[in-house]
């Protein structure tokens, strides 16, 4: 389950287990459309048969469909993904983004690629047509299963895997922009980027709306320094924009990264925040053990220092790390206070105390000063956020960790 401000939406990769075969016009729409773009694609007409539903959503529809006749080499398989929604005057914001991403991805080599294959694209039909990865399970599959150490090697290998995204795409900036002037006139920004400042700018007087609680002045100074990572020059990489457990597979290849509706470049931290945090851009996030953060970030940081040796240097990393911290906290409690209209209110309070206290701890190892104002603010904020979701218990761990 993906936040808001993320446009990726869970079980709409490639590679699910679908089961359901589906019918009805949309999916009759979608493998007519595939059917088109791969004729076009291949020059030849190639029939697609018995769609399978891998869970879209209410702006997407995703199939698995069997290659039925091909004068062609293909897959026997592939994955389907049409956006229903239109963008304004072109295909939607999501759709450029993730067909930009699988073409960067696409470019390179197989052992450089990390996510599905692009086979073909329509922007008019707003289709993607894709390698089907199977039936591999997700990250969220091993967190919530009952082998700790499968759990343990499951996100260490995702840590790694982040890590060597980064670097194989550092420096494509250039590359990733030139392919979305392509496809269109208007940028697609960060969905963070766009939100962030006013997050920022917003959450002191929701905090003190909603939970009673006052934002000291040093508190404010802090957050609004974090927006420097968003402007900075270096580290920066493509990003999958939301790396939820169940946007990664798991696959004999190695991991393989799913739903890249909010792909972009941006500065890595962000993603390296999700070591930390974890996962900020998802609800249904659990706690972690003592120590696996850790070692998922020495496993994310032995990647990038290939390309970003001065990532290896805590006093470089660390403090970044923690402003990229904050950004989320700050970011994601500002969307919970400006719409708590959700069945799961009582949750993702308790999401968002924990990650509080997470931030409380780290900024209380920053000392005096600015970094004791931010820890106090974020206790207290972390209490008052766990009174208003009534639970006694804090956040339990994955359940492969209990």
């Amino acid at each position: 389950m993906t936040v808001d401000i993320a446009p990726g939406e869970p079980g709409t990769g490639t590679g699910l287990a679908g089961v359901r075969p589906v019918g009805g016009p949309e999916v009759a729409a979608t493998v007519a459309a595939a059917e088109a773009v791969l004729a076009k694609r291949f020059g030849a007409r190639i029939t697609l048969a018995d769609p399978v539903d891998l869970g879209g959503s209410e702006r997407s529809v995703v199939l698995r469909v069997r290659v039925a006749t091909s004068p062609f080499a293909l897959a026997r398989t592939v994955v389907l993904k049409r956006y229903v929604k239109p963008g304004v005057g072109g295909p939607s914001t999501t759709y450029l983004r993730e067909a930009v991403s699988y073409q960067l991805f696409t470019a390179l080599s197989a052992d450089d690629r990390m996510c599905p294959e692009l086979f073909a694209h329509d922007g008019h039909s707003q289709l993607l047509v894709l390698e089907d990865l199977g039936r591999a399970p997700t990250l969220a599959a091993k967190l919530h299963g009952d082998d700790a150490r499968v759990a343990e090697r499951a996100l260490l290998s995702w840590a790694h895997s982040l890590g060597r995204l980064h670097a194989t795409t550092a420096g494509r900036e250039a590359d990733f922009d030139a392919l979305l002037r392509r496809l269109s006139r208007d940028p697609a920004s960060d969905p963070i980027a766009a939100q962030g400042p006013a997050a920022i700018a917003g959450l002191p007087t929701l905090l003190a709306t909603h939970l009673g609680v006052a934002t000291p002045a040093e508190a404010v100074a802090r957050a609004v320094g974090t927006r420097a990572l968003l402007d900075t020059s270096r580290h920066r990489a493509f990003s999958p924009s939301d790396s939820c457990p169940d946007n990664n597979l798991l696959t004999s290849g190695g991991v393989r990264f799913l739903d890249f509706e909010g792909g972009c470049v941006r500065n890595i931290l962000f993603d390296a925040a999700y070591l930390r945090v974890p996962f900020p851009s998802c609800w249904c996030a659990h706690g972690l053990p003592a120590g696996m953060t850790d070692a998922m970030l020495a496993a994310w940081r032995a990647e990038v220092r290939v390309m970003w040796p001065d990532l290896d240097d805590d006093a470089v990393l660390l403090p970044a790390l923690f402003d990229a911290q904050l950004y989320w906290v700050w970011l994601t409690t500002w969307h919970f206070l400006c719409d708590d209209r959700h069945d799961d209110t009582s949750r993702r309070a308790l999401v968002l105390s924990t990650r509080w206290r997470h931030l409380a701890e780290q900024a209380a190892r920053r000392g005096s000063g600015a970094g004791a104002a931010v820890a106090e603010h974020a206790t207290t904020v972390g209490k008052a956020l766990r009174a208003f979701s009534g639970s006694a218990s804090d956040l339990p761990l994955y359940p492969a960790f209990r």
